[in-house]
């Protein structure tokens, strides 16, 4: 590779050295070839199309699924000095003619348009007036039928092959299994592609599920207070109606959490996307509709209140923690009520039965996620075909080993009490029958006198629906299609049934907190002791005001990692400042000054 790529990362984004395997995958656009990279959140897919579009002649055109992503990259592409513009609704019509003659003069480095836009005729014909140096397809997984983000515009996106054959093309994703990789290969037409997989390991996120009820909203609370006061966070939660509520509760104790989801007015959303990107410590409470394309690097928690349909899904929605490498939380609290929901959500949904099986196999695949007793970053990385040789040190079974017991005599209580009440009830039902309660609906069934009557007052209410979570958990029993919860027994119970295999369960226990520590996988916390945080906190102030100034977030001036590097490195002189990760020569003339004098006065202090 030519040393233009190389000098562009220095000069353009102030890094020194190219990740593994961001260089070869320049190369291989450099040359003219198609790439299909496959990177985790945070492991620097953009440079791999950013970087070639400015080194090769003519305009790298981005293909990106939401405004919100065009315009963030957009702003920090421009800080760092790059010639970068998008084409989308939020501009006027004199506005986009301006941006469209940009492009046909030459004077863009990149050019970011969604899928929609670009499959008009009209802006295809734009394209081919003018010189194109790649197409960049983020997000591609969205190409994926059988995926969690489906866009139905992606099909489309073959088309570009077809009217550019000469333009190399570039697809990127952070979150795809086998059948997904094989299918953005098929429908975009990469089978010439060079396919680059990294590591899909994001050792700096903390994973952590944890089994909960009515109190779910008391432990998130807890959780946030004592482990990521004043820092910003996304909350997924599975409907509209809980965001809300949950949203409005968190904000009732005094923290900055917005809702989104898609019932909400559209500038609502957008105020409110605005404020968690502009501002600092803003929590997030969404469905889903949030999170795809948000670039904010200093999110230091994920939490879900609910249970995800997908590991997919999961890993994506977690990855947006901790984008600058700092240490963050993917935190996670569910219930048997979840798995019930998700499992008639799929069943009543007017899916043909292939996506139906697909998707049984994914939500099973995510129920063993969350009530294995081993490694969980081991089981993450396997299911997307990578192997971690050593158990990781940093997730919650890493960190307190869960307790497993016998409890093959108890669900064995619990699988004849659903056979004996004709495989017609639900959850608390049951548990009711299994403990002997004599209310008025068990009395009308004749339940107080079958054999399974009071067998279960041995365990409380909460260890019974542990048990019925993981025997569904297990696919020992099933969730009825009609909606109604009821529970019936499976072929696969059958053994356990009679006793000719023993059932080893995790043991229900209250949710423990987990000491914050260093450890040999996490990233350390940005600063240490007294004259360290006071220093991170001016500094942070500082571009918090320069962010300000030009309406940006402030990440975009610079990244939580290289405000850290300036307190840990303290440069006193343009020259070292110059030195530090992410200060490239826009941004060492634009803000150099101002931060070594802040960094000089603090010593001074």
């Amino acid at each position: 590779m030519n040393d233009q790529p190389l000098h562009l990362l220095r000069s353009v984004f102030g890094y020194a050295q190219f990740r593994v395997p961001q260089a070869e995958v320049i190369a291989t656009l450099m040359a003219g070839q198609d790439a299909l990279v496959l990177m985790p959140t945070g492991g620097g897919k953009s440079l791999c199309f950013q970087i070639p579009a400015m080194a090769r002649a003519g305009t790298g055109i981005v293909v990106s699924p939401l405004i919100a992503l065009m315009q963030d990259q957009v702003a920090a592409l421009t800080q760092a000095g790059v010639r970068a513009a998008f084409l989308n609704s939020t501009l006027s019509s004199i506005e986009a003619r301006e941006i469209e003659q940009q492009l046909l003069r030459g004077e863009l480095d990149l050019l970011y348009v969604a899928p929609e836009r670009l499959m008009l005729e009209r802006t295809l014909d734009l394209l081919a007036r003018a010189k194109i140096s790649l197409f960049a397809i983020d997000e591609a997984h969205c190409v994926s039928q059988w995926g969690h983000d489906f866009r139905p515009e992606y099909i489309q996106l073959s088309v570009l092959h077809q009217r550019f054959p000469e333009v190399p093309r570039i697809a990127l994703t952070a979150t795809a299994d086998e059948p997904t990789r094989r299918e953005i290969i098929t429908r975009l037409g990469l089978e010439n592609a060079r396919v680059f997989i990294s590591s899909f390991d994001r050792p700096n996120i903390r994973y952590r599920i944890a089994q909960g009820g009515e109190r779910a909203r008391e432990q998130l609370l807890h959780f946030i207070g004592e482990e990521h006061a004043g820092e910003a966070g996304i909350v997924y939660c599975l409907s509209r109606k809980r965001v809300d509520e949950v949203a409005a509760w968190l904000a009732s104790k005094g923290l900055s959490a917005l809702p989104y989801h898609a019932g909400l007015d559209s500038g609502v959303r957008t105020a409110h996307q605005s404020r968690f990107l502009k501002e600092e410590g803003v929590i997030m409470v969404a469905t889903i509709a949030f999170g795809m394309g948000i670039d904010k690097p200093n999110v230091r928690f994920v939490a879900h209140l609910n249970l995800p349909k997908s590991v997919e899904a999961y890993y994506q929605e977690t990855g947006r923690a901790g984008r600058d490498g700092l240490s963050a939380d993917a935190w996670m609290i569910y219930g048997l009520q979840d798995v019930i929901t998700l499992r008639q959500m799929l069943e009543t949904s007017e899916s043909d039965d292939a996506h139906k099986r697909v998707e049984r196999h994914k939500l099973d695949a995510m129920l063993g996620l969350c009530e294995l007793t081993t490694c969980r970053r081991q089981a993450l990385l396997a299911y997307f075909g990578e192997i971690l040789a050593e158990p990781c040190g940093n997730c919650d079974n890493c960190l307190t080993p869960p307790e497993t017991w016998d409890a093959s005599i108890p669900a064995q209580k619990a699988l004849s009490c659903v056979h004996r009440t004709g495989q017609r009830f639900g959850v608390n039902y049951l548990i009711d029958v299994l403990q002997g309660k004599t209310d008025e609906r068990i009395q009308r069934f004749g339940h107080d006198a079958i054999t399974t009557f009071g067998i279960g007052r041995d365990l409380t209410a909460p260890e019974w629906r542990g048990i019925y979570r993981q025997l569904i958990a297990r696919g020992l029993l099933a969730v009825d299609i009609e909606g109604h919860g009821a529970l019936r027994l499976s072929d696969a119970c059958r053994a356990v049934l009679r006793g000719e295999e023993s059932l080893w369960l995790r043991r229900e226990l209250k949710p423990t907190r987990i000491k914050k520590t260093k450890t040999a996988r996490g990233a350390a916390s940005p600063f240490t002791g007294e004259r360290d945080q006071s220093l991170w906190e001016a500094l942070r102030t500082l571009r918090r005001k320069l962010a300000e100034k030009q309406g940006v977030p402030p990440y975009v001036v610079f990244h939580d990692a290289t405000l850290a590097e300036m307190v840990a490195l303290r440069p006193q002189s343009l020259s070292e400042f110059a030195h530090i990760s992410g200060v490239g020569e826009r941004k060492l003339a634009a803000y150099g000054e101002e931060f070594v004098g802040a960094i000089r006065d603090h010593a001074a202090d």
